[in-house]
């Protein structure tokens, strides 16, 4: 009997994962460039809407979180930060936000704008869709954040009293969105955003939902509708992600964005932007790759 049971489980499990494989949304994102040390990953957000039709990869598109996951060959895995308002070289477009690249050209101009950026190759993409942070949040139930000050912010629609909260996806999407009553900007917005991935890592990947078959299922239902990732990543590839990502979020990564020389460089026909220190840049992307910071240092910033 109990061999019958092992069985009877293994196959549904086979099941689960055969019908999760089949459910991934891919996108042709990656460069091909050579094979650079460590596992780089693009995680992007941006407004694309649920379906990922073929209208997500036309000229309009958005984004406003821009993270660069990079576990190296030896110390610890980085999450970096890039502001969206990076002042960068777009190929083919000359210098603009870096954002602009996907609204130019969508997940395939970004990414080889970003291996531009960080001398990079990057091994997979990772992008959702900002209605996905919703529909994720709440399957898992919510998540607690926490900031230390009152916001009332009319773009973002966030209304946040200082302390921890559980937010519902409505709230945490306005929690990683708001801006403009950030008094740090970008680099605020992006400390925010970590947060989120963070707190949703934890639900997702904890043995509440793991175990529990009637909150696996709706959990990964949001993931696979928010979620879209390079070709050629499987059920396993999101699954290694996921670990990495969780343990990076756990305190022992590098965190931060590229050293920034200002954060409101008037650009004509461009406007203002995120000047990335041209003179410390290029070492940092370097100790990012080869793993020289310590793990839970915050690095880069506005000098």
């Amino acid at each position: 009997m109990l061999w019958v049971l092992l069985a009877l489980v293994a196959a549904a499990l086979v099941a689960f994962l055969i019908w999760v494989n089949g459910q991934i949304n891919h996108v042709d994102a990656l460069s091909g460039a050579a094979n650079t040390p460590g596992d780089t990953t693009l995680i992007v957000g941006s407004d694309s809407r649920d379906g990922w039709s073929a209208s997500d990869t036309t000229e309009g598109q958005r984004t406003d979180t821009i993270m660069l996951l990079h576990d190296p060959e030896d110390g610890p895995t980085a999450l970096i930060s890039i502001p969206r308002d990076t002042l960068v070289d777009i190929p083919g477009y000359g210098q603009n936000k870096i954002n602009a690249s996907f609204s130019f050209g969508g997940a395939p101009l970004l990414v080889e704008t970003v291996e531009g950026l960080t001398g990079l190759t990057m091994d997979a993409y990772l992008e959702v869709g900002f209605t996905g942070v919703e529909e994720i949040v709440d399957a898992v139930g919510g998540v607690e954040l926490c900031l230390d000050y009152d916001v009332s912010d009319e773009l973002s629609k966030l209304e946040w009293e200082a302390g921890c909260h559980v937010a519902d996806g409505e709230t945490a999407l306005a929690f990683s969105r708001m801006r403009y009553s950030d008094p740090l900007g970008d680099i605020g917005r992006a400390e925010r955003q970590r947060q989120v991935v963070a707190a949703v890592a934890d639900e997702v990947l904890s043995p509440a939902t793991i175990l529990n078959p009637f909150q696996l299922i709706p959990v990964t239902e949001a993931g696979l509708d928010a979620f879209r990732v390079s070709d050629g990543t499987g059920v396993f590839d999101l699954a290694g992600l996921a670990l990495t990502m969780n343990s990076a979020l756990s305190g022992g990564a590098v965190t931060g964005t590229p050293p920034i020389a200002s954060m409101g460089y008037d650009v004509p026909g461009v406007g203002s932007t995120v000047l990335l220190d041209d003179t410390k840049t290029d070492q940092f992307w370097t100790d990012i790759e080869e793993g020289n910071y310590e793990a839970g240092d915050e690095v880069g910033g506005v000098e």
